[in-house]
């Protein structure tokens, strides 16, 4: 997942399939199946993914509001960051050893 604090973002899918989501700041799913042809918006700032869930590869084009969108990917923000353990645990409710896992596992690093 991630965002772009300084955009929206649209994609319009122009070949195979892909599924889309974005999740609201009143954590609302707003989960899709997008086809050939199809148009997805997700507002600014808004965590979002897509991913090909077809069986062929799948082409998009994205535009965004912005030519400066910026990007922030959630699982690199949090495990790659200097925020202390501790703290991840905290607000994660992981346990020391996962989020120790998951530095190494993202980005090389076990803090």
């Amino acid at each position: 997942m991630h965002n772009h604090p300084g955009s929206s973002e649209t994609l319009l899918i122009a070949k195979g399939s892909v599924t889309a989501a974005f999740i609201s700041s009143d954590n609302t799913v707003f989960l899709k199946k997008l086809k050939e042809g199809a148009i997805m918006v997700f507002p600014q700032g808004l965590l979002h993914f897509e991913v090909n869930t077809g069986r062929k590869p799948a082409l998009i084009w994205v535009s965004f509001s912005s030519s400066n969108p910026g990007l922030q990917i959630l699982s690199y923000g949090l495990f790659g960051s200097n925020l202390p353990s501790e703290l991840i645990e905290k607000t994660t409710f992981l346990d020391d050893g996962e989020v120790k896992r998951l530095r190494v596992f993202l980005v090389g690093m076990a803090k």
